[in-house]
């Protein structure tokens, strides 16, 4: 009996034993064969972030690999050879406006590998990019690790398509500045396998704090940027009064460096930090309504009774004033920070189609948890990534780490460079921010690495669409023209049609058009100023390349009216306010989501041949229909 308790009572010894740090586990011992007395493997310690580091990889390379996706499937139809904003052009105006050479301002402007491939196939660039920043991001989302080298691809490959995705990839607010939302820890060293006996644990080292840091400034204020950019980097192609392309630099009101930018409308509960009039404020109301894409949950949020939205308000205010001192409270403080960072983004990713905004910014909250939190999340058996971190562990009691390699030492030289880059790049941005009249949504530099943002600086109370309507009568102002609607993947459009549900992924088409609805949307100049087709270029050459029935414009839209026959003659954009239907009122018991009102048209019938001179002037090619279609229009 004497020597059964001595058996019992020697787990529960090294138990106690172990959590004072002291074991009497050998070197060489596997301590995943440790058990506690109720025969459960042995716990990890806190303090420790191996396994953080490989959740932080994960999460991180979910999001790209969702954004190389998103570039995948749509690049070639935005920004492609027959884009509609062909980013070719792009490059051969920056390039002309340098004095016709591809040098170093050229490069420094719009940093893109593309500068040194071949301009005659821009389609198989692109996808070319895409498709290997898919490739990598998934093999470090599926395998959990990665090194300096493999991150830093993966940056390049991202920025190189935002920084000629001109409007399309220029609106940070959907995730699009992911190239400079986490910039160190994209390029810190984590190493090639998932553990790296030679690579120092660091509690609060670099690749850690960035996250911390970057869950310290709230959940809506990643440093991507910018939200709402031109075309492009230090000033807007603007078309002069001849219709020729000039270089016009936003003016000194707007701030250094700065673009256009315009700021409205957002979800109905991360717009609530943003307004500052009171809680009960109609744009707080009307924010469920008014963000770009709204889903289904947004419908009944939107009419959520006042006390929810005061509520909202209220939970937002603490979330994102009292809850990021928590990090500095100690270890379960800053988990439970953690904990509610990432449960108010899943509410806002859950209330709104926000692209993967909110999936981003979930990243650094995982920086919060040490491998004692996050052990759950890996299996216990022996030989695996757990098991081997608990070896580290309990070599790390018995001083058994082997000797630090030169490639240590490289790291810690890396670490502290980019340390000091950072701080050097944040000046211009912590000026700003003690500014008194400080911008929002501004890079300080080409690489987009430190940046000023802010999501929705301001919301509107009401919602606008453009509606795009074709007709196949011969006479556009005939009374007896039938004119049919196009409709987009997710936007809003026709009033029985559910609201979609579709973040992480992203349709940029549809939210183009959001914000080219705008009525008296922010300029680079201090006075407001409607949004038109003037503003919108875009959308003409959107115009006619559904007038000519276009293979892949029709392919960024979930219906067009006439797929399989000859193409409209005429094309109208139609403006239109909308709102959603009260719930259990009379429009909503006839199955509609939406109810609207004609404002007036957003730009006039428009037929092929009449953009003829205007594509012209852009150098886009006027697309042309088919023979038998055009026959019938003969």
């Amino acid at each position: 009996m004497r020597t059964d308790g001595q058996v019992m009572a020697a787990p529960g010894e090294q138990l106690r034993r172990r959590k004072a740090g002291v074991t009497d586990v050998g070197p060489g011992a596997s301590p995943a064969r440790e058990h506690d007395p109720a025969g459960c493997p042995a716990r990890l310690h806190p303090g420790t972030f191996w396994l953080t580091r490989v959740v932080l990889l994960r999460a991180l390379a979910f999001v790209y690999s969702v954004a190389f996706l998103v570039a995948f499937w749509q690049n070639k139809q935005l920004i492609g050879d027959r884009g509609l904003l062909p980013c070719r052009l792009y490059l051969r105006r920056l390039r002309q406006h340098f004095r016709g050479r591809v040098g170093w301002d050229a490069v420094s402007a719009a940093p893109t590998l593309l500068w040194l491939l071949d301009w005659s196939h821009m389609d198989a660039n692109l996808d070319a990019l895409a498709l290997l920043g898919l490739a990598l991001s998934s093999f470090v989302l599926l395998s959990g690790c990665a090194n300096m080298l493999l991150m830093a691809i993966l940056w390049v490959l991202y920025t190189s398509l935002v920084n000629v995705g001109q409007a399309w990839l220029g609106v940070t607010a959907a995730g699009d500045g992911l190239s400079g939302h986490l910039p160190l820890p994209a390029v810190d060293t984590v190493t090639p396998a998932p553990l790296d006996t030679h690579l120092p644990d660091r509690p609060v080292g670099l690749q850690v704090a960035d996250f911390q840091d970057h869950a310290w400034r709230g959940p809506h204020q990643d440093p991507g940027g910018p939200m709402l950019v031109g075309p492009d980097l230090h000033g807007l192609p603007l078309r002069g009064s001849q219709r020729q392309w000039r270089w016009a630099p936003c003016p000194p009101e707007a701030g250094a460096s700065a673009r256009c930018t315009a700021v409205t409308g957002t979800n109905c509960i991360s717009a609530t930090h943003l307004v500052n009039s009171g809680v009960s404020s109609p744009q707080v109301l009307a924010g469920g309504q008014t963000q770009p894409v709204p889903n289904p949950a947004a419908y009944f949020l939107h009419q959520s009774p006042w006390w929810v939205h005061r509520f909202e308000t209220l939970s937002n205010h603490f979330l994102e004033l009292v809850v990021p001192f928590f990090i500095f409270l100690g270890r379960r403080m800053c988990a439970l920070h953690g904990a509610l960072q990432l449960l108010f983004q899943a509410i806002l990713i859950l209330s709104g189609n926000l692209s993967f905004l909110n999936w981003l910014t979930m990243v650094p909250s995982f920086a919060c948890f040490d491998d004692a939190t996050l052990g759950f999340l890996f299996p216990s058996g022996p030989g695996g990534l757990k098991a081997r971190v608990l070896q580290l562990q309990e070599d790390s009691v018995h001083g058994a780490q082997p000797p630090p390699k030169r490639s240590c030492v490289v790291r810690r030289v890396v670490h502290l460079a980019l340390g000091l880059l950072l701080a050097w790049l944040s000046v211009p941005v912590v000026v700003n921010l003690l500014s008194p009249s400080q911008v929002m949504n501004t890079s300080f530099h080409p690489l987009r690495i430190v940046n000023t943002y802010g999501a929705f600086g301001s919301i509107t109370r009401e919602r606008t669409e453009v509606v795009l309507q074709g007709t196949a009568s011969p006479n556009a102002s005939a009374p007896d023209a039938e004119w049919q609607e196009y409709e987009f993947k997710c936007k809003p459009g026709g009033l029985w049609r559910r609201p979609c549900l579709l973040s992480p992924y992203h349709h940029r088409l549809d939210w183009l058009m959001w914000f080219a609805a705008f009525q008296g949307a922010c300029s680079c100049l201090s006075t407001p100023s409607p949004q038109t087709y003037e503003q919108n270029e875009w959308i003409l050459h959107l115009a006619g390349k559904l007038l000519a029935n276009d293979a892949e414009a029709a392919s960024l839209l979930a219906l067009n009216p006439f797929a399989g026959r000859p193409p409209p003659r005429w094309l109208r954009g139609e403006h239109f306010r909308y709102k959603f239907s009260r719930l259990a009122g009379r429009h909503a018991s006839d199955g509609k989501w939406w109810i609207r009102k004609r404002i007036g048209p957003y730009f006039p019938p428009v037929g092929l041949q009449d953009l003829r001179d205007y594509f012209r002037e852009r150098g886009w090619p006027l697309p042309q229909p088919d023979s038998g279609a055009w026959a019938a229009e003969k």
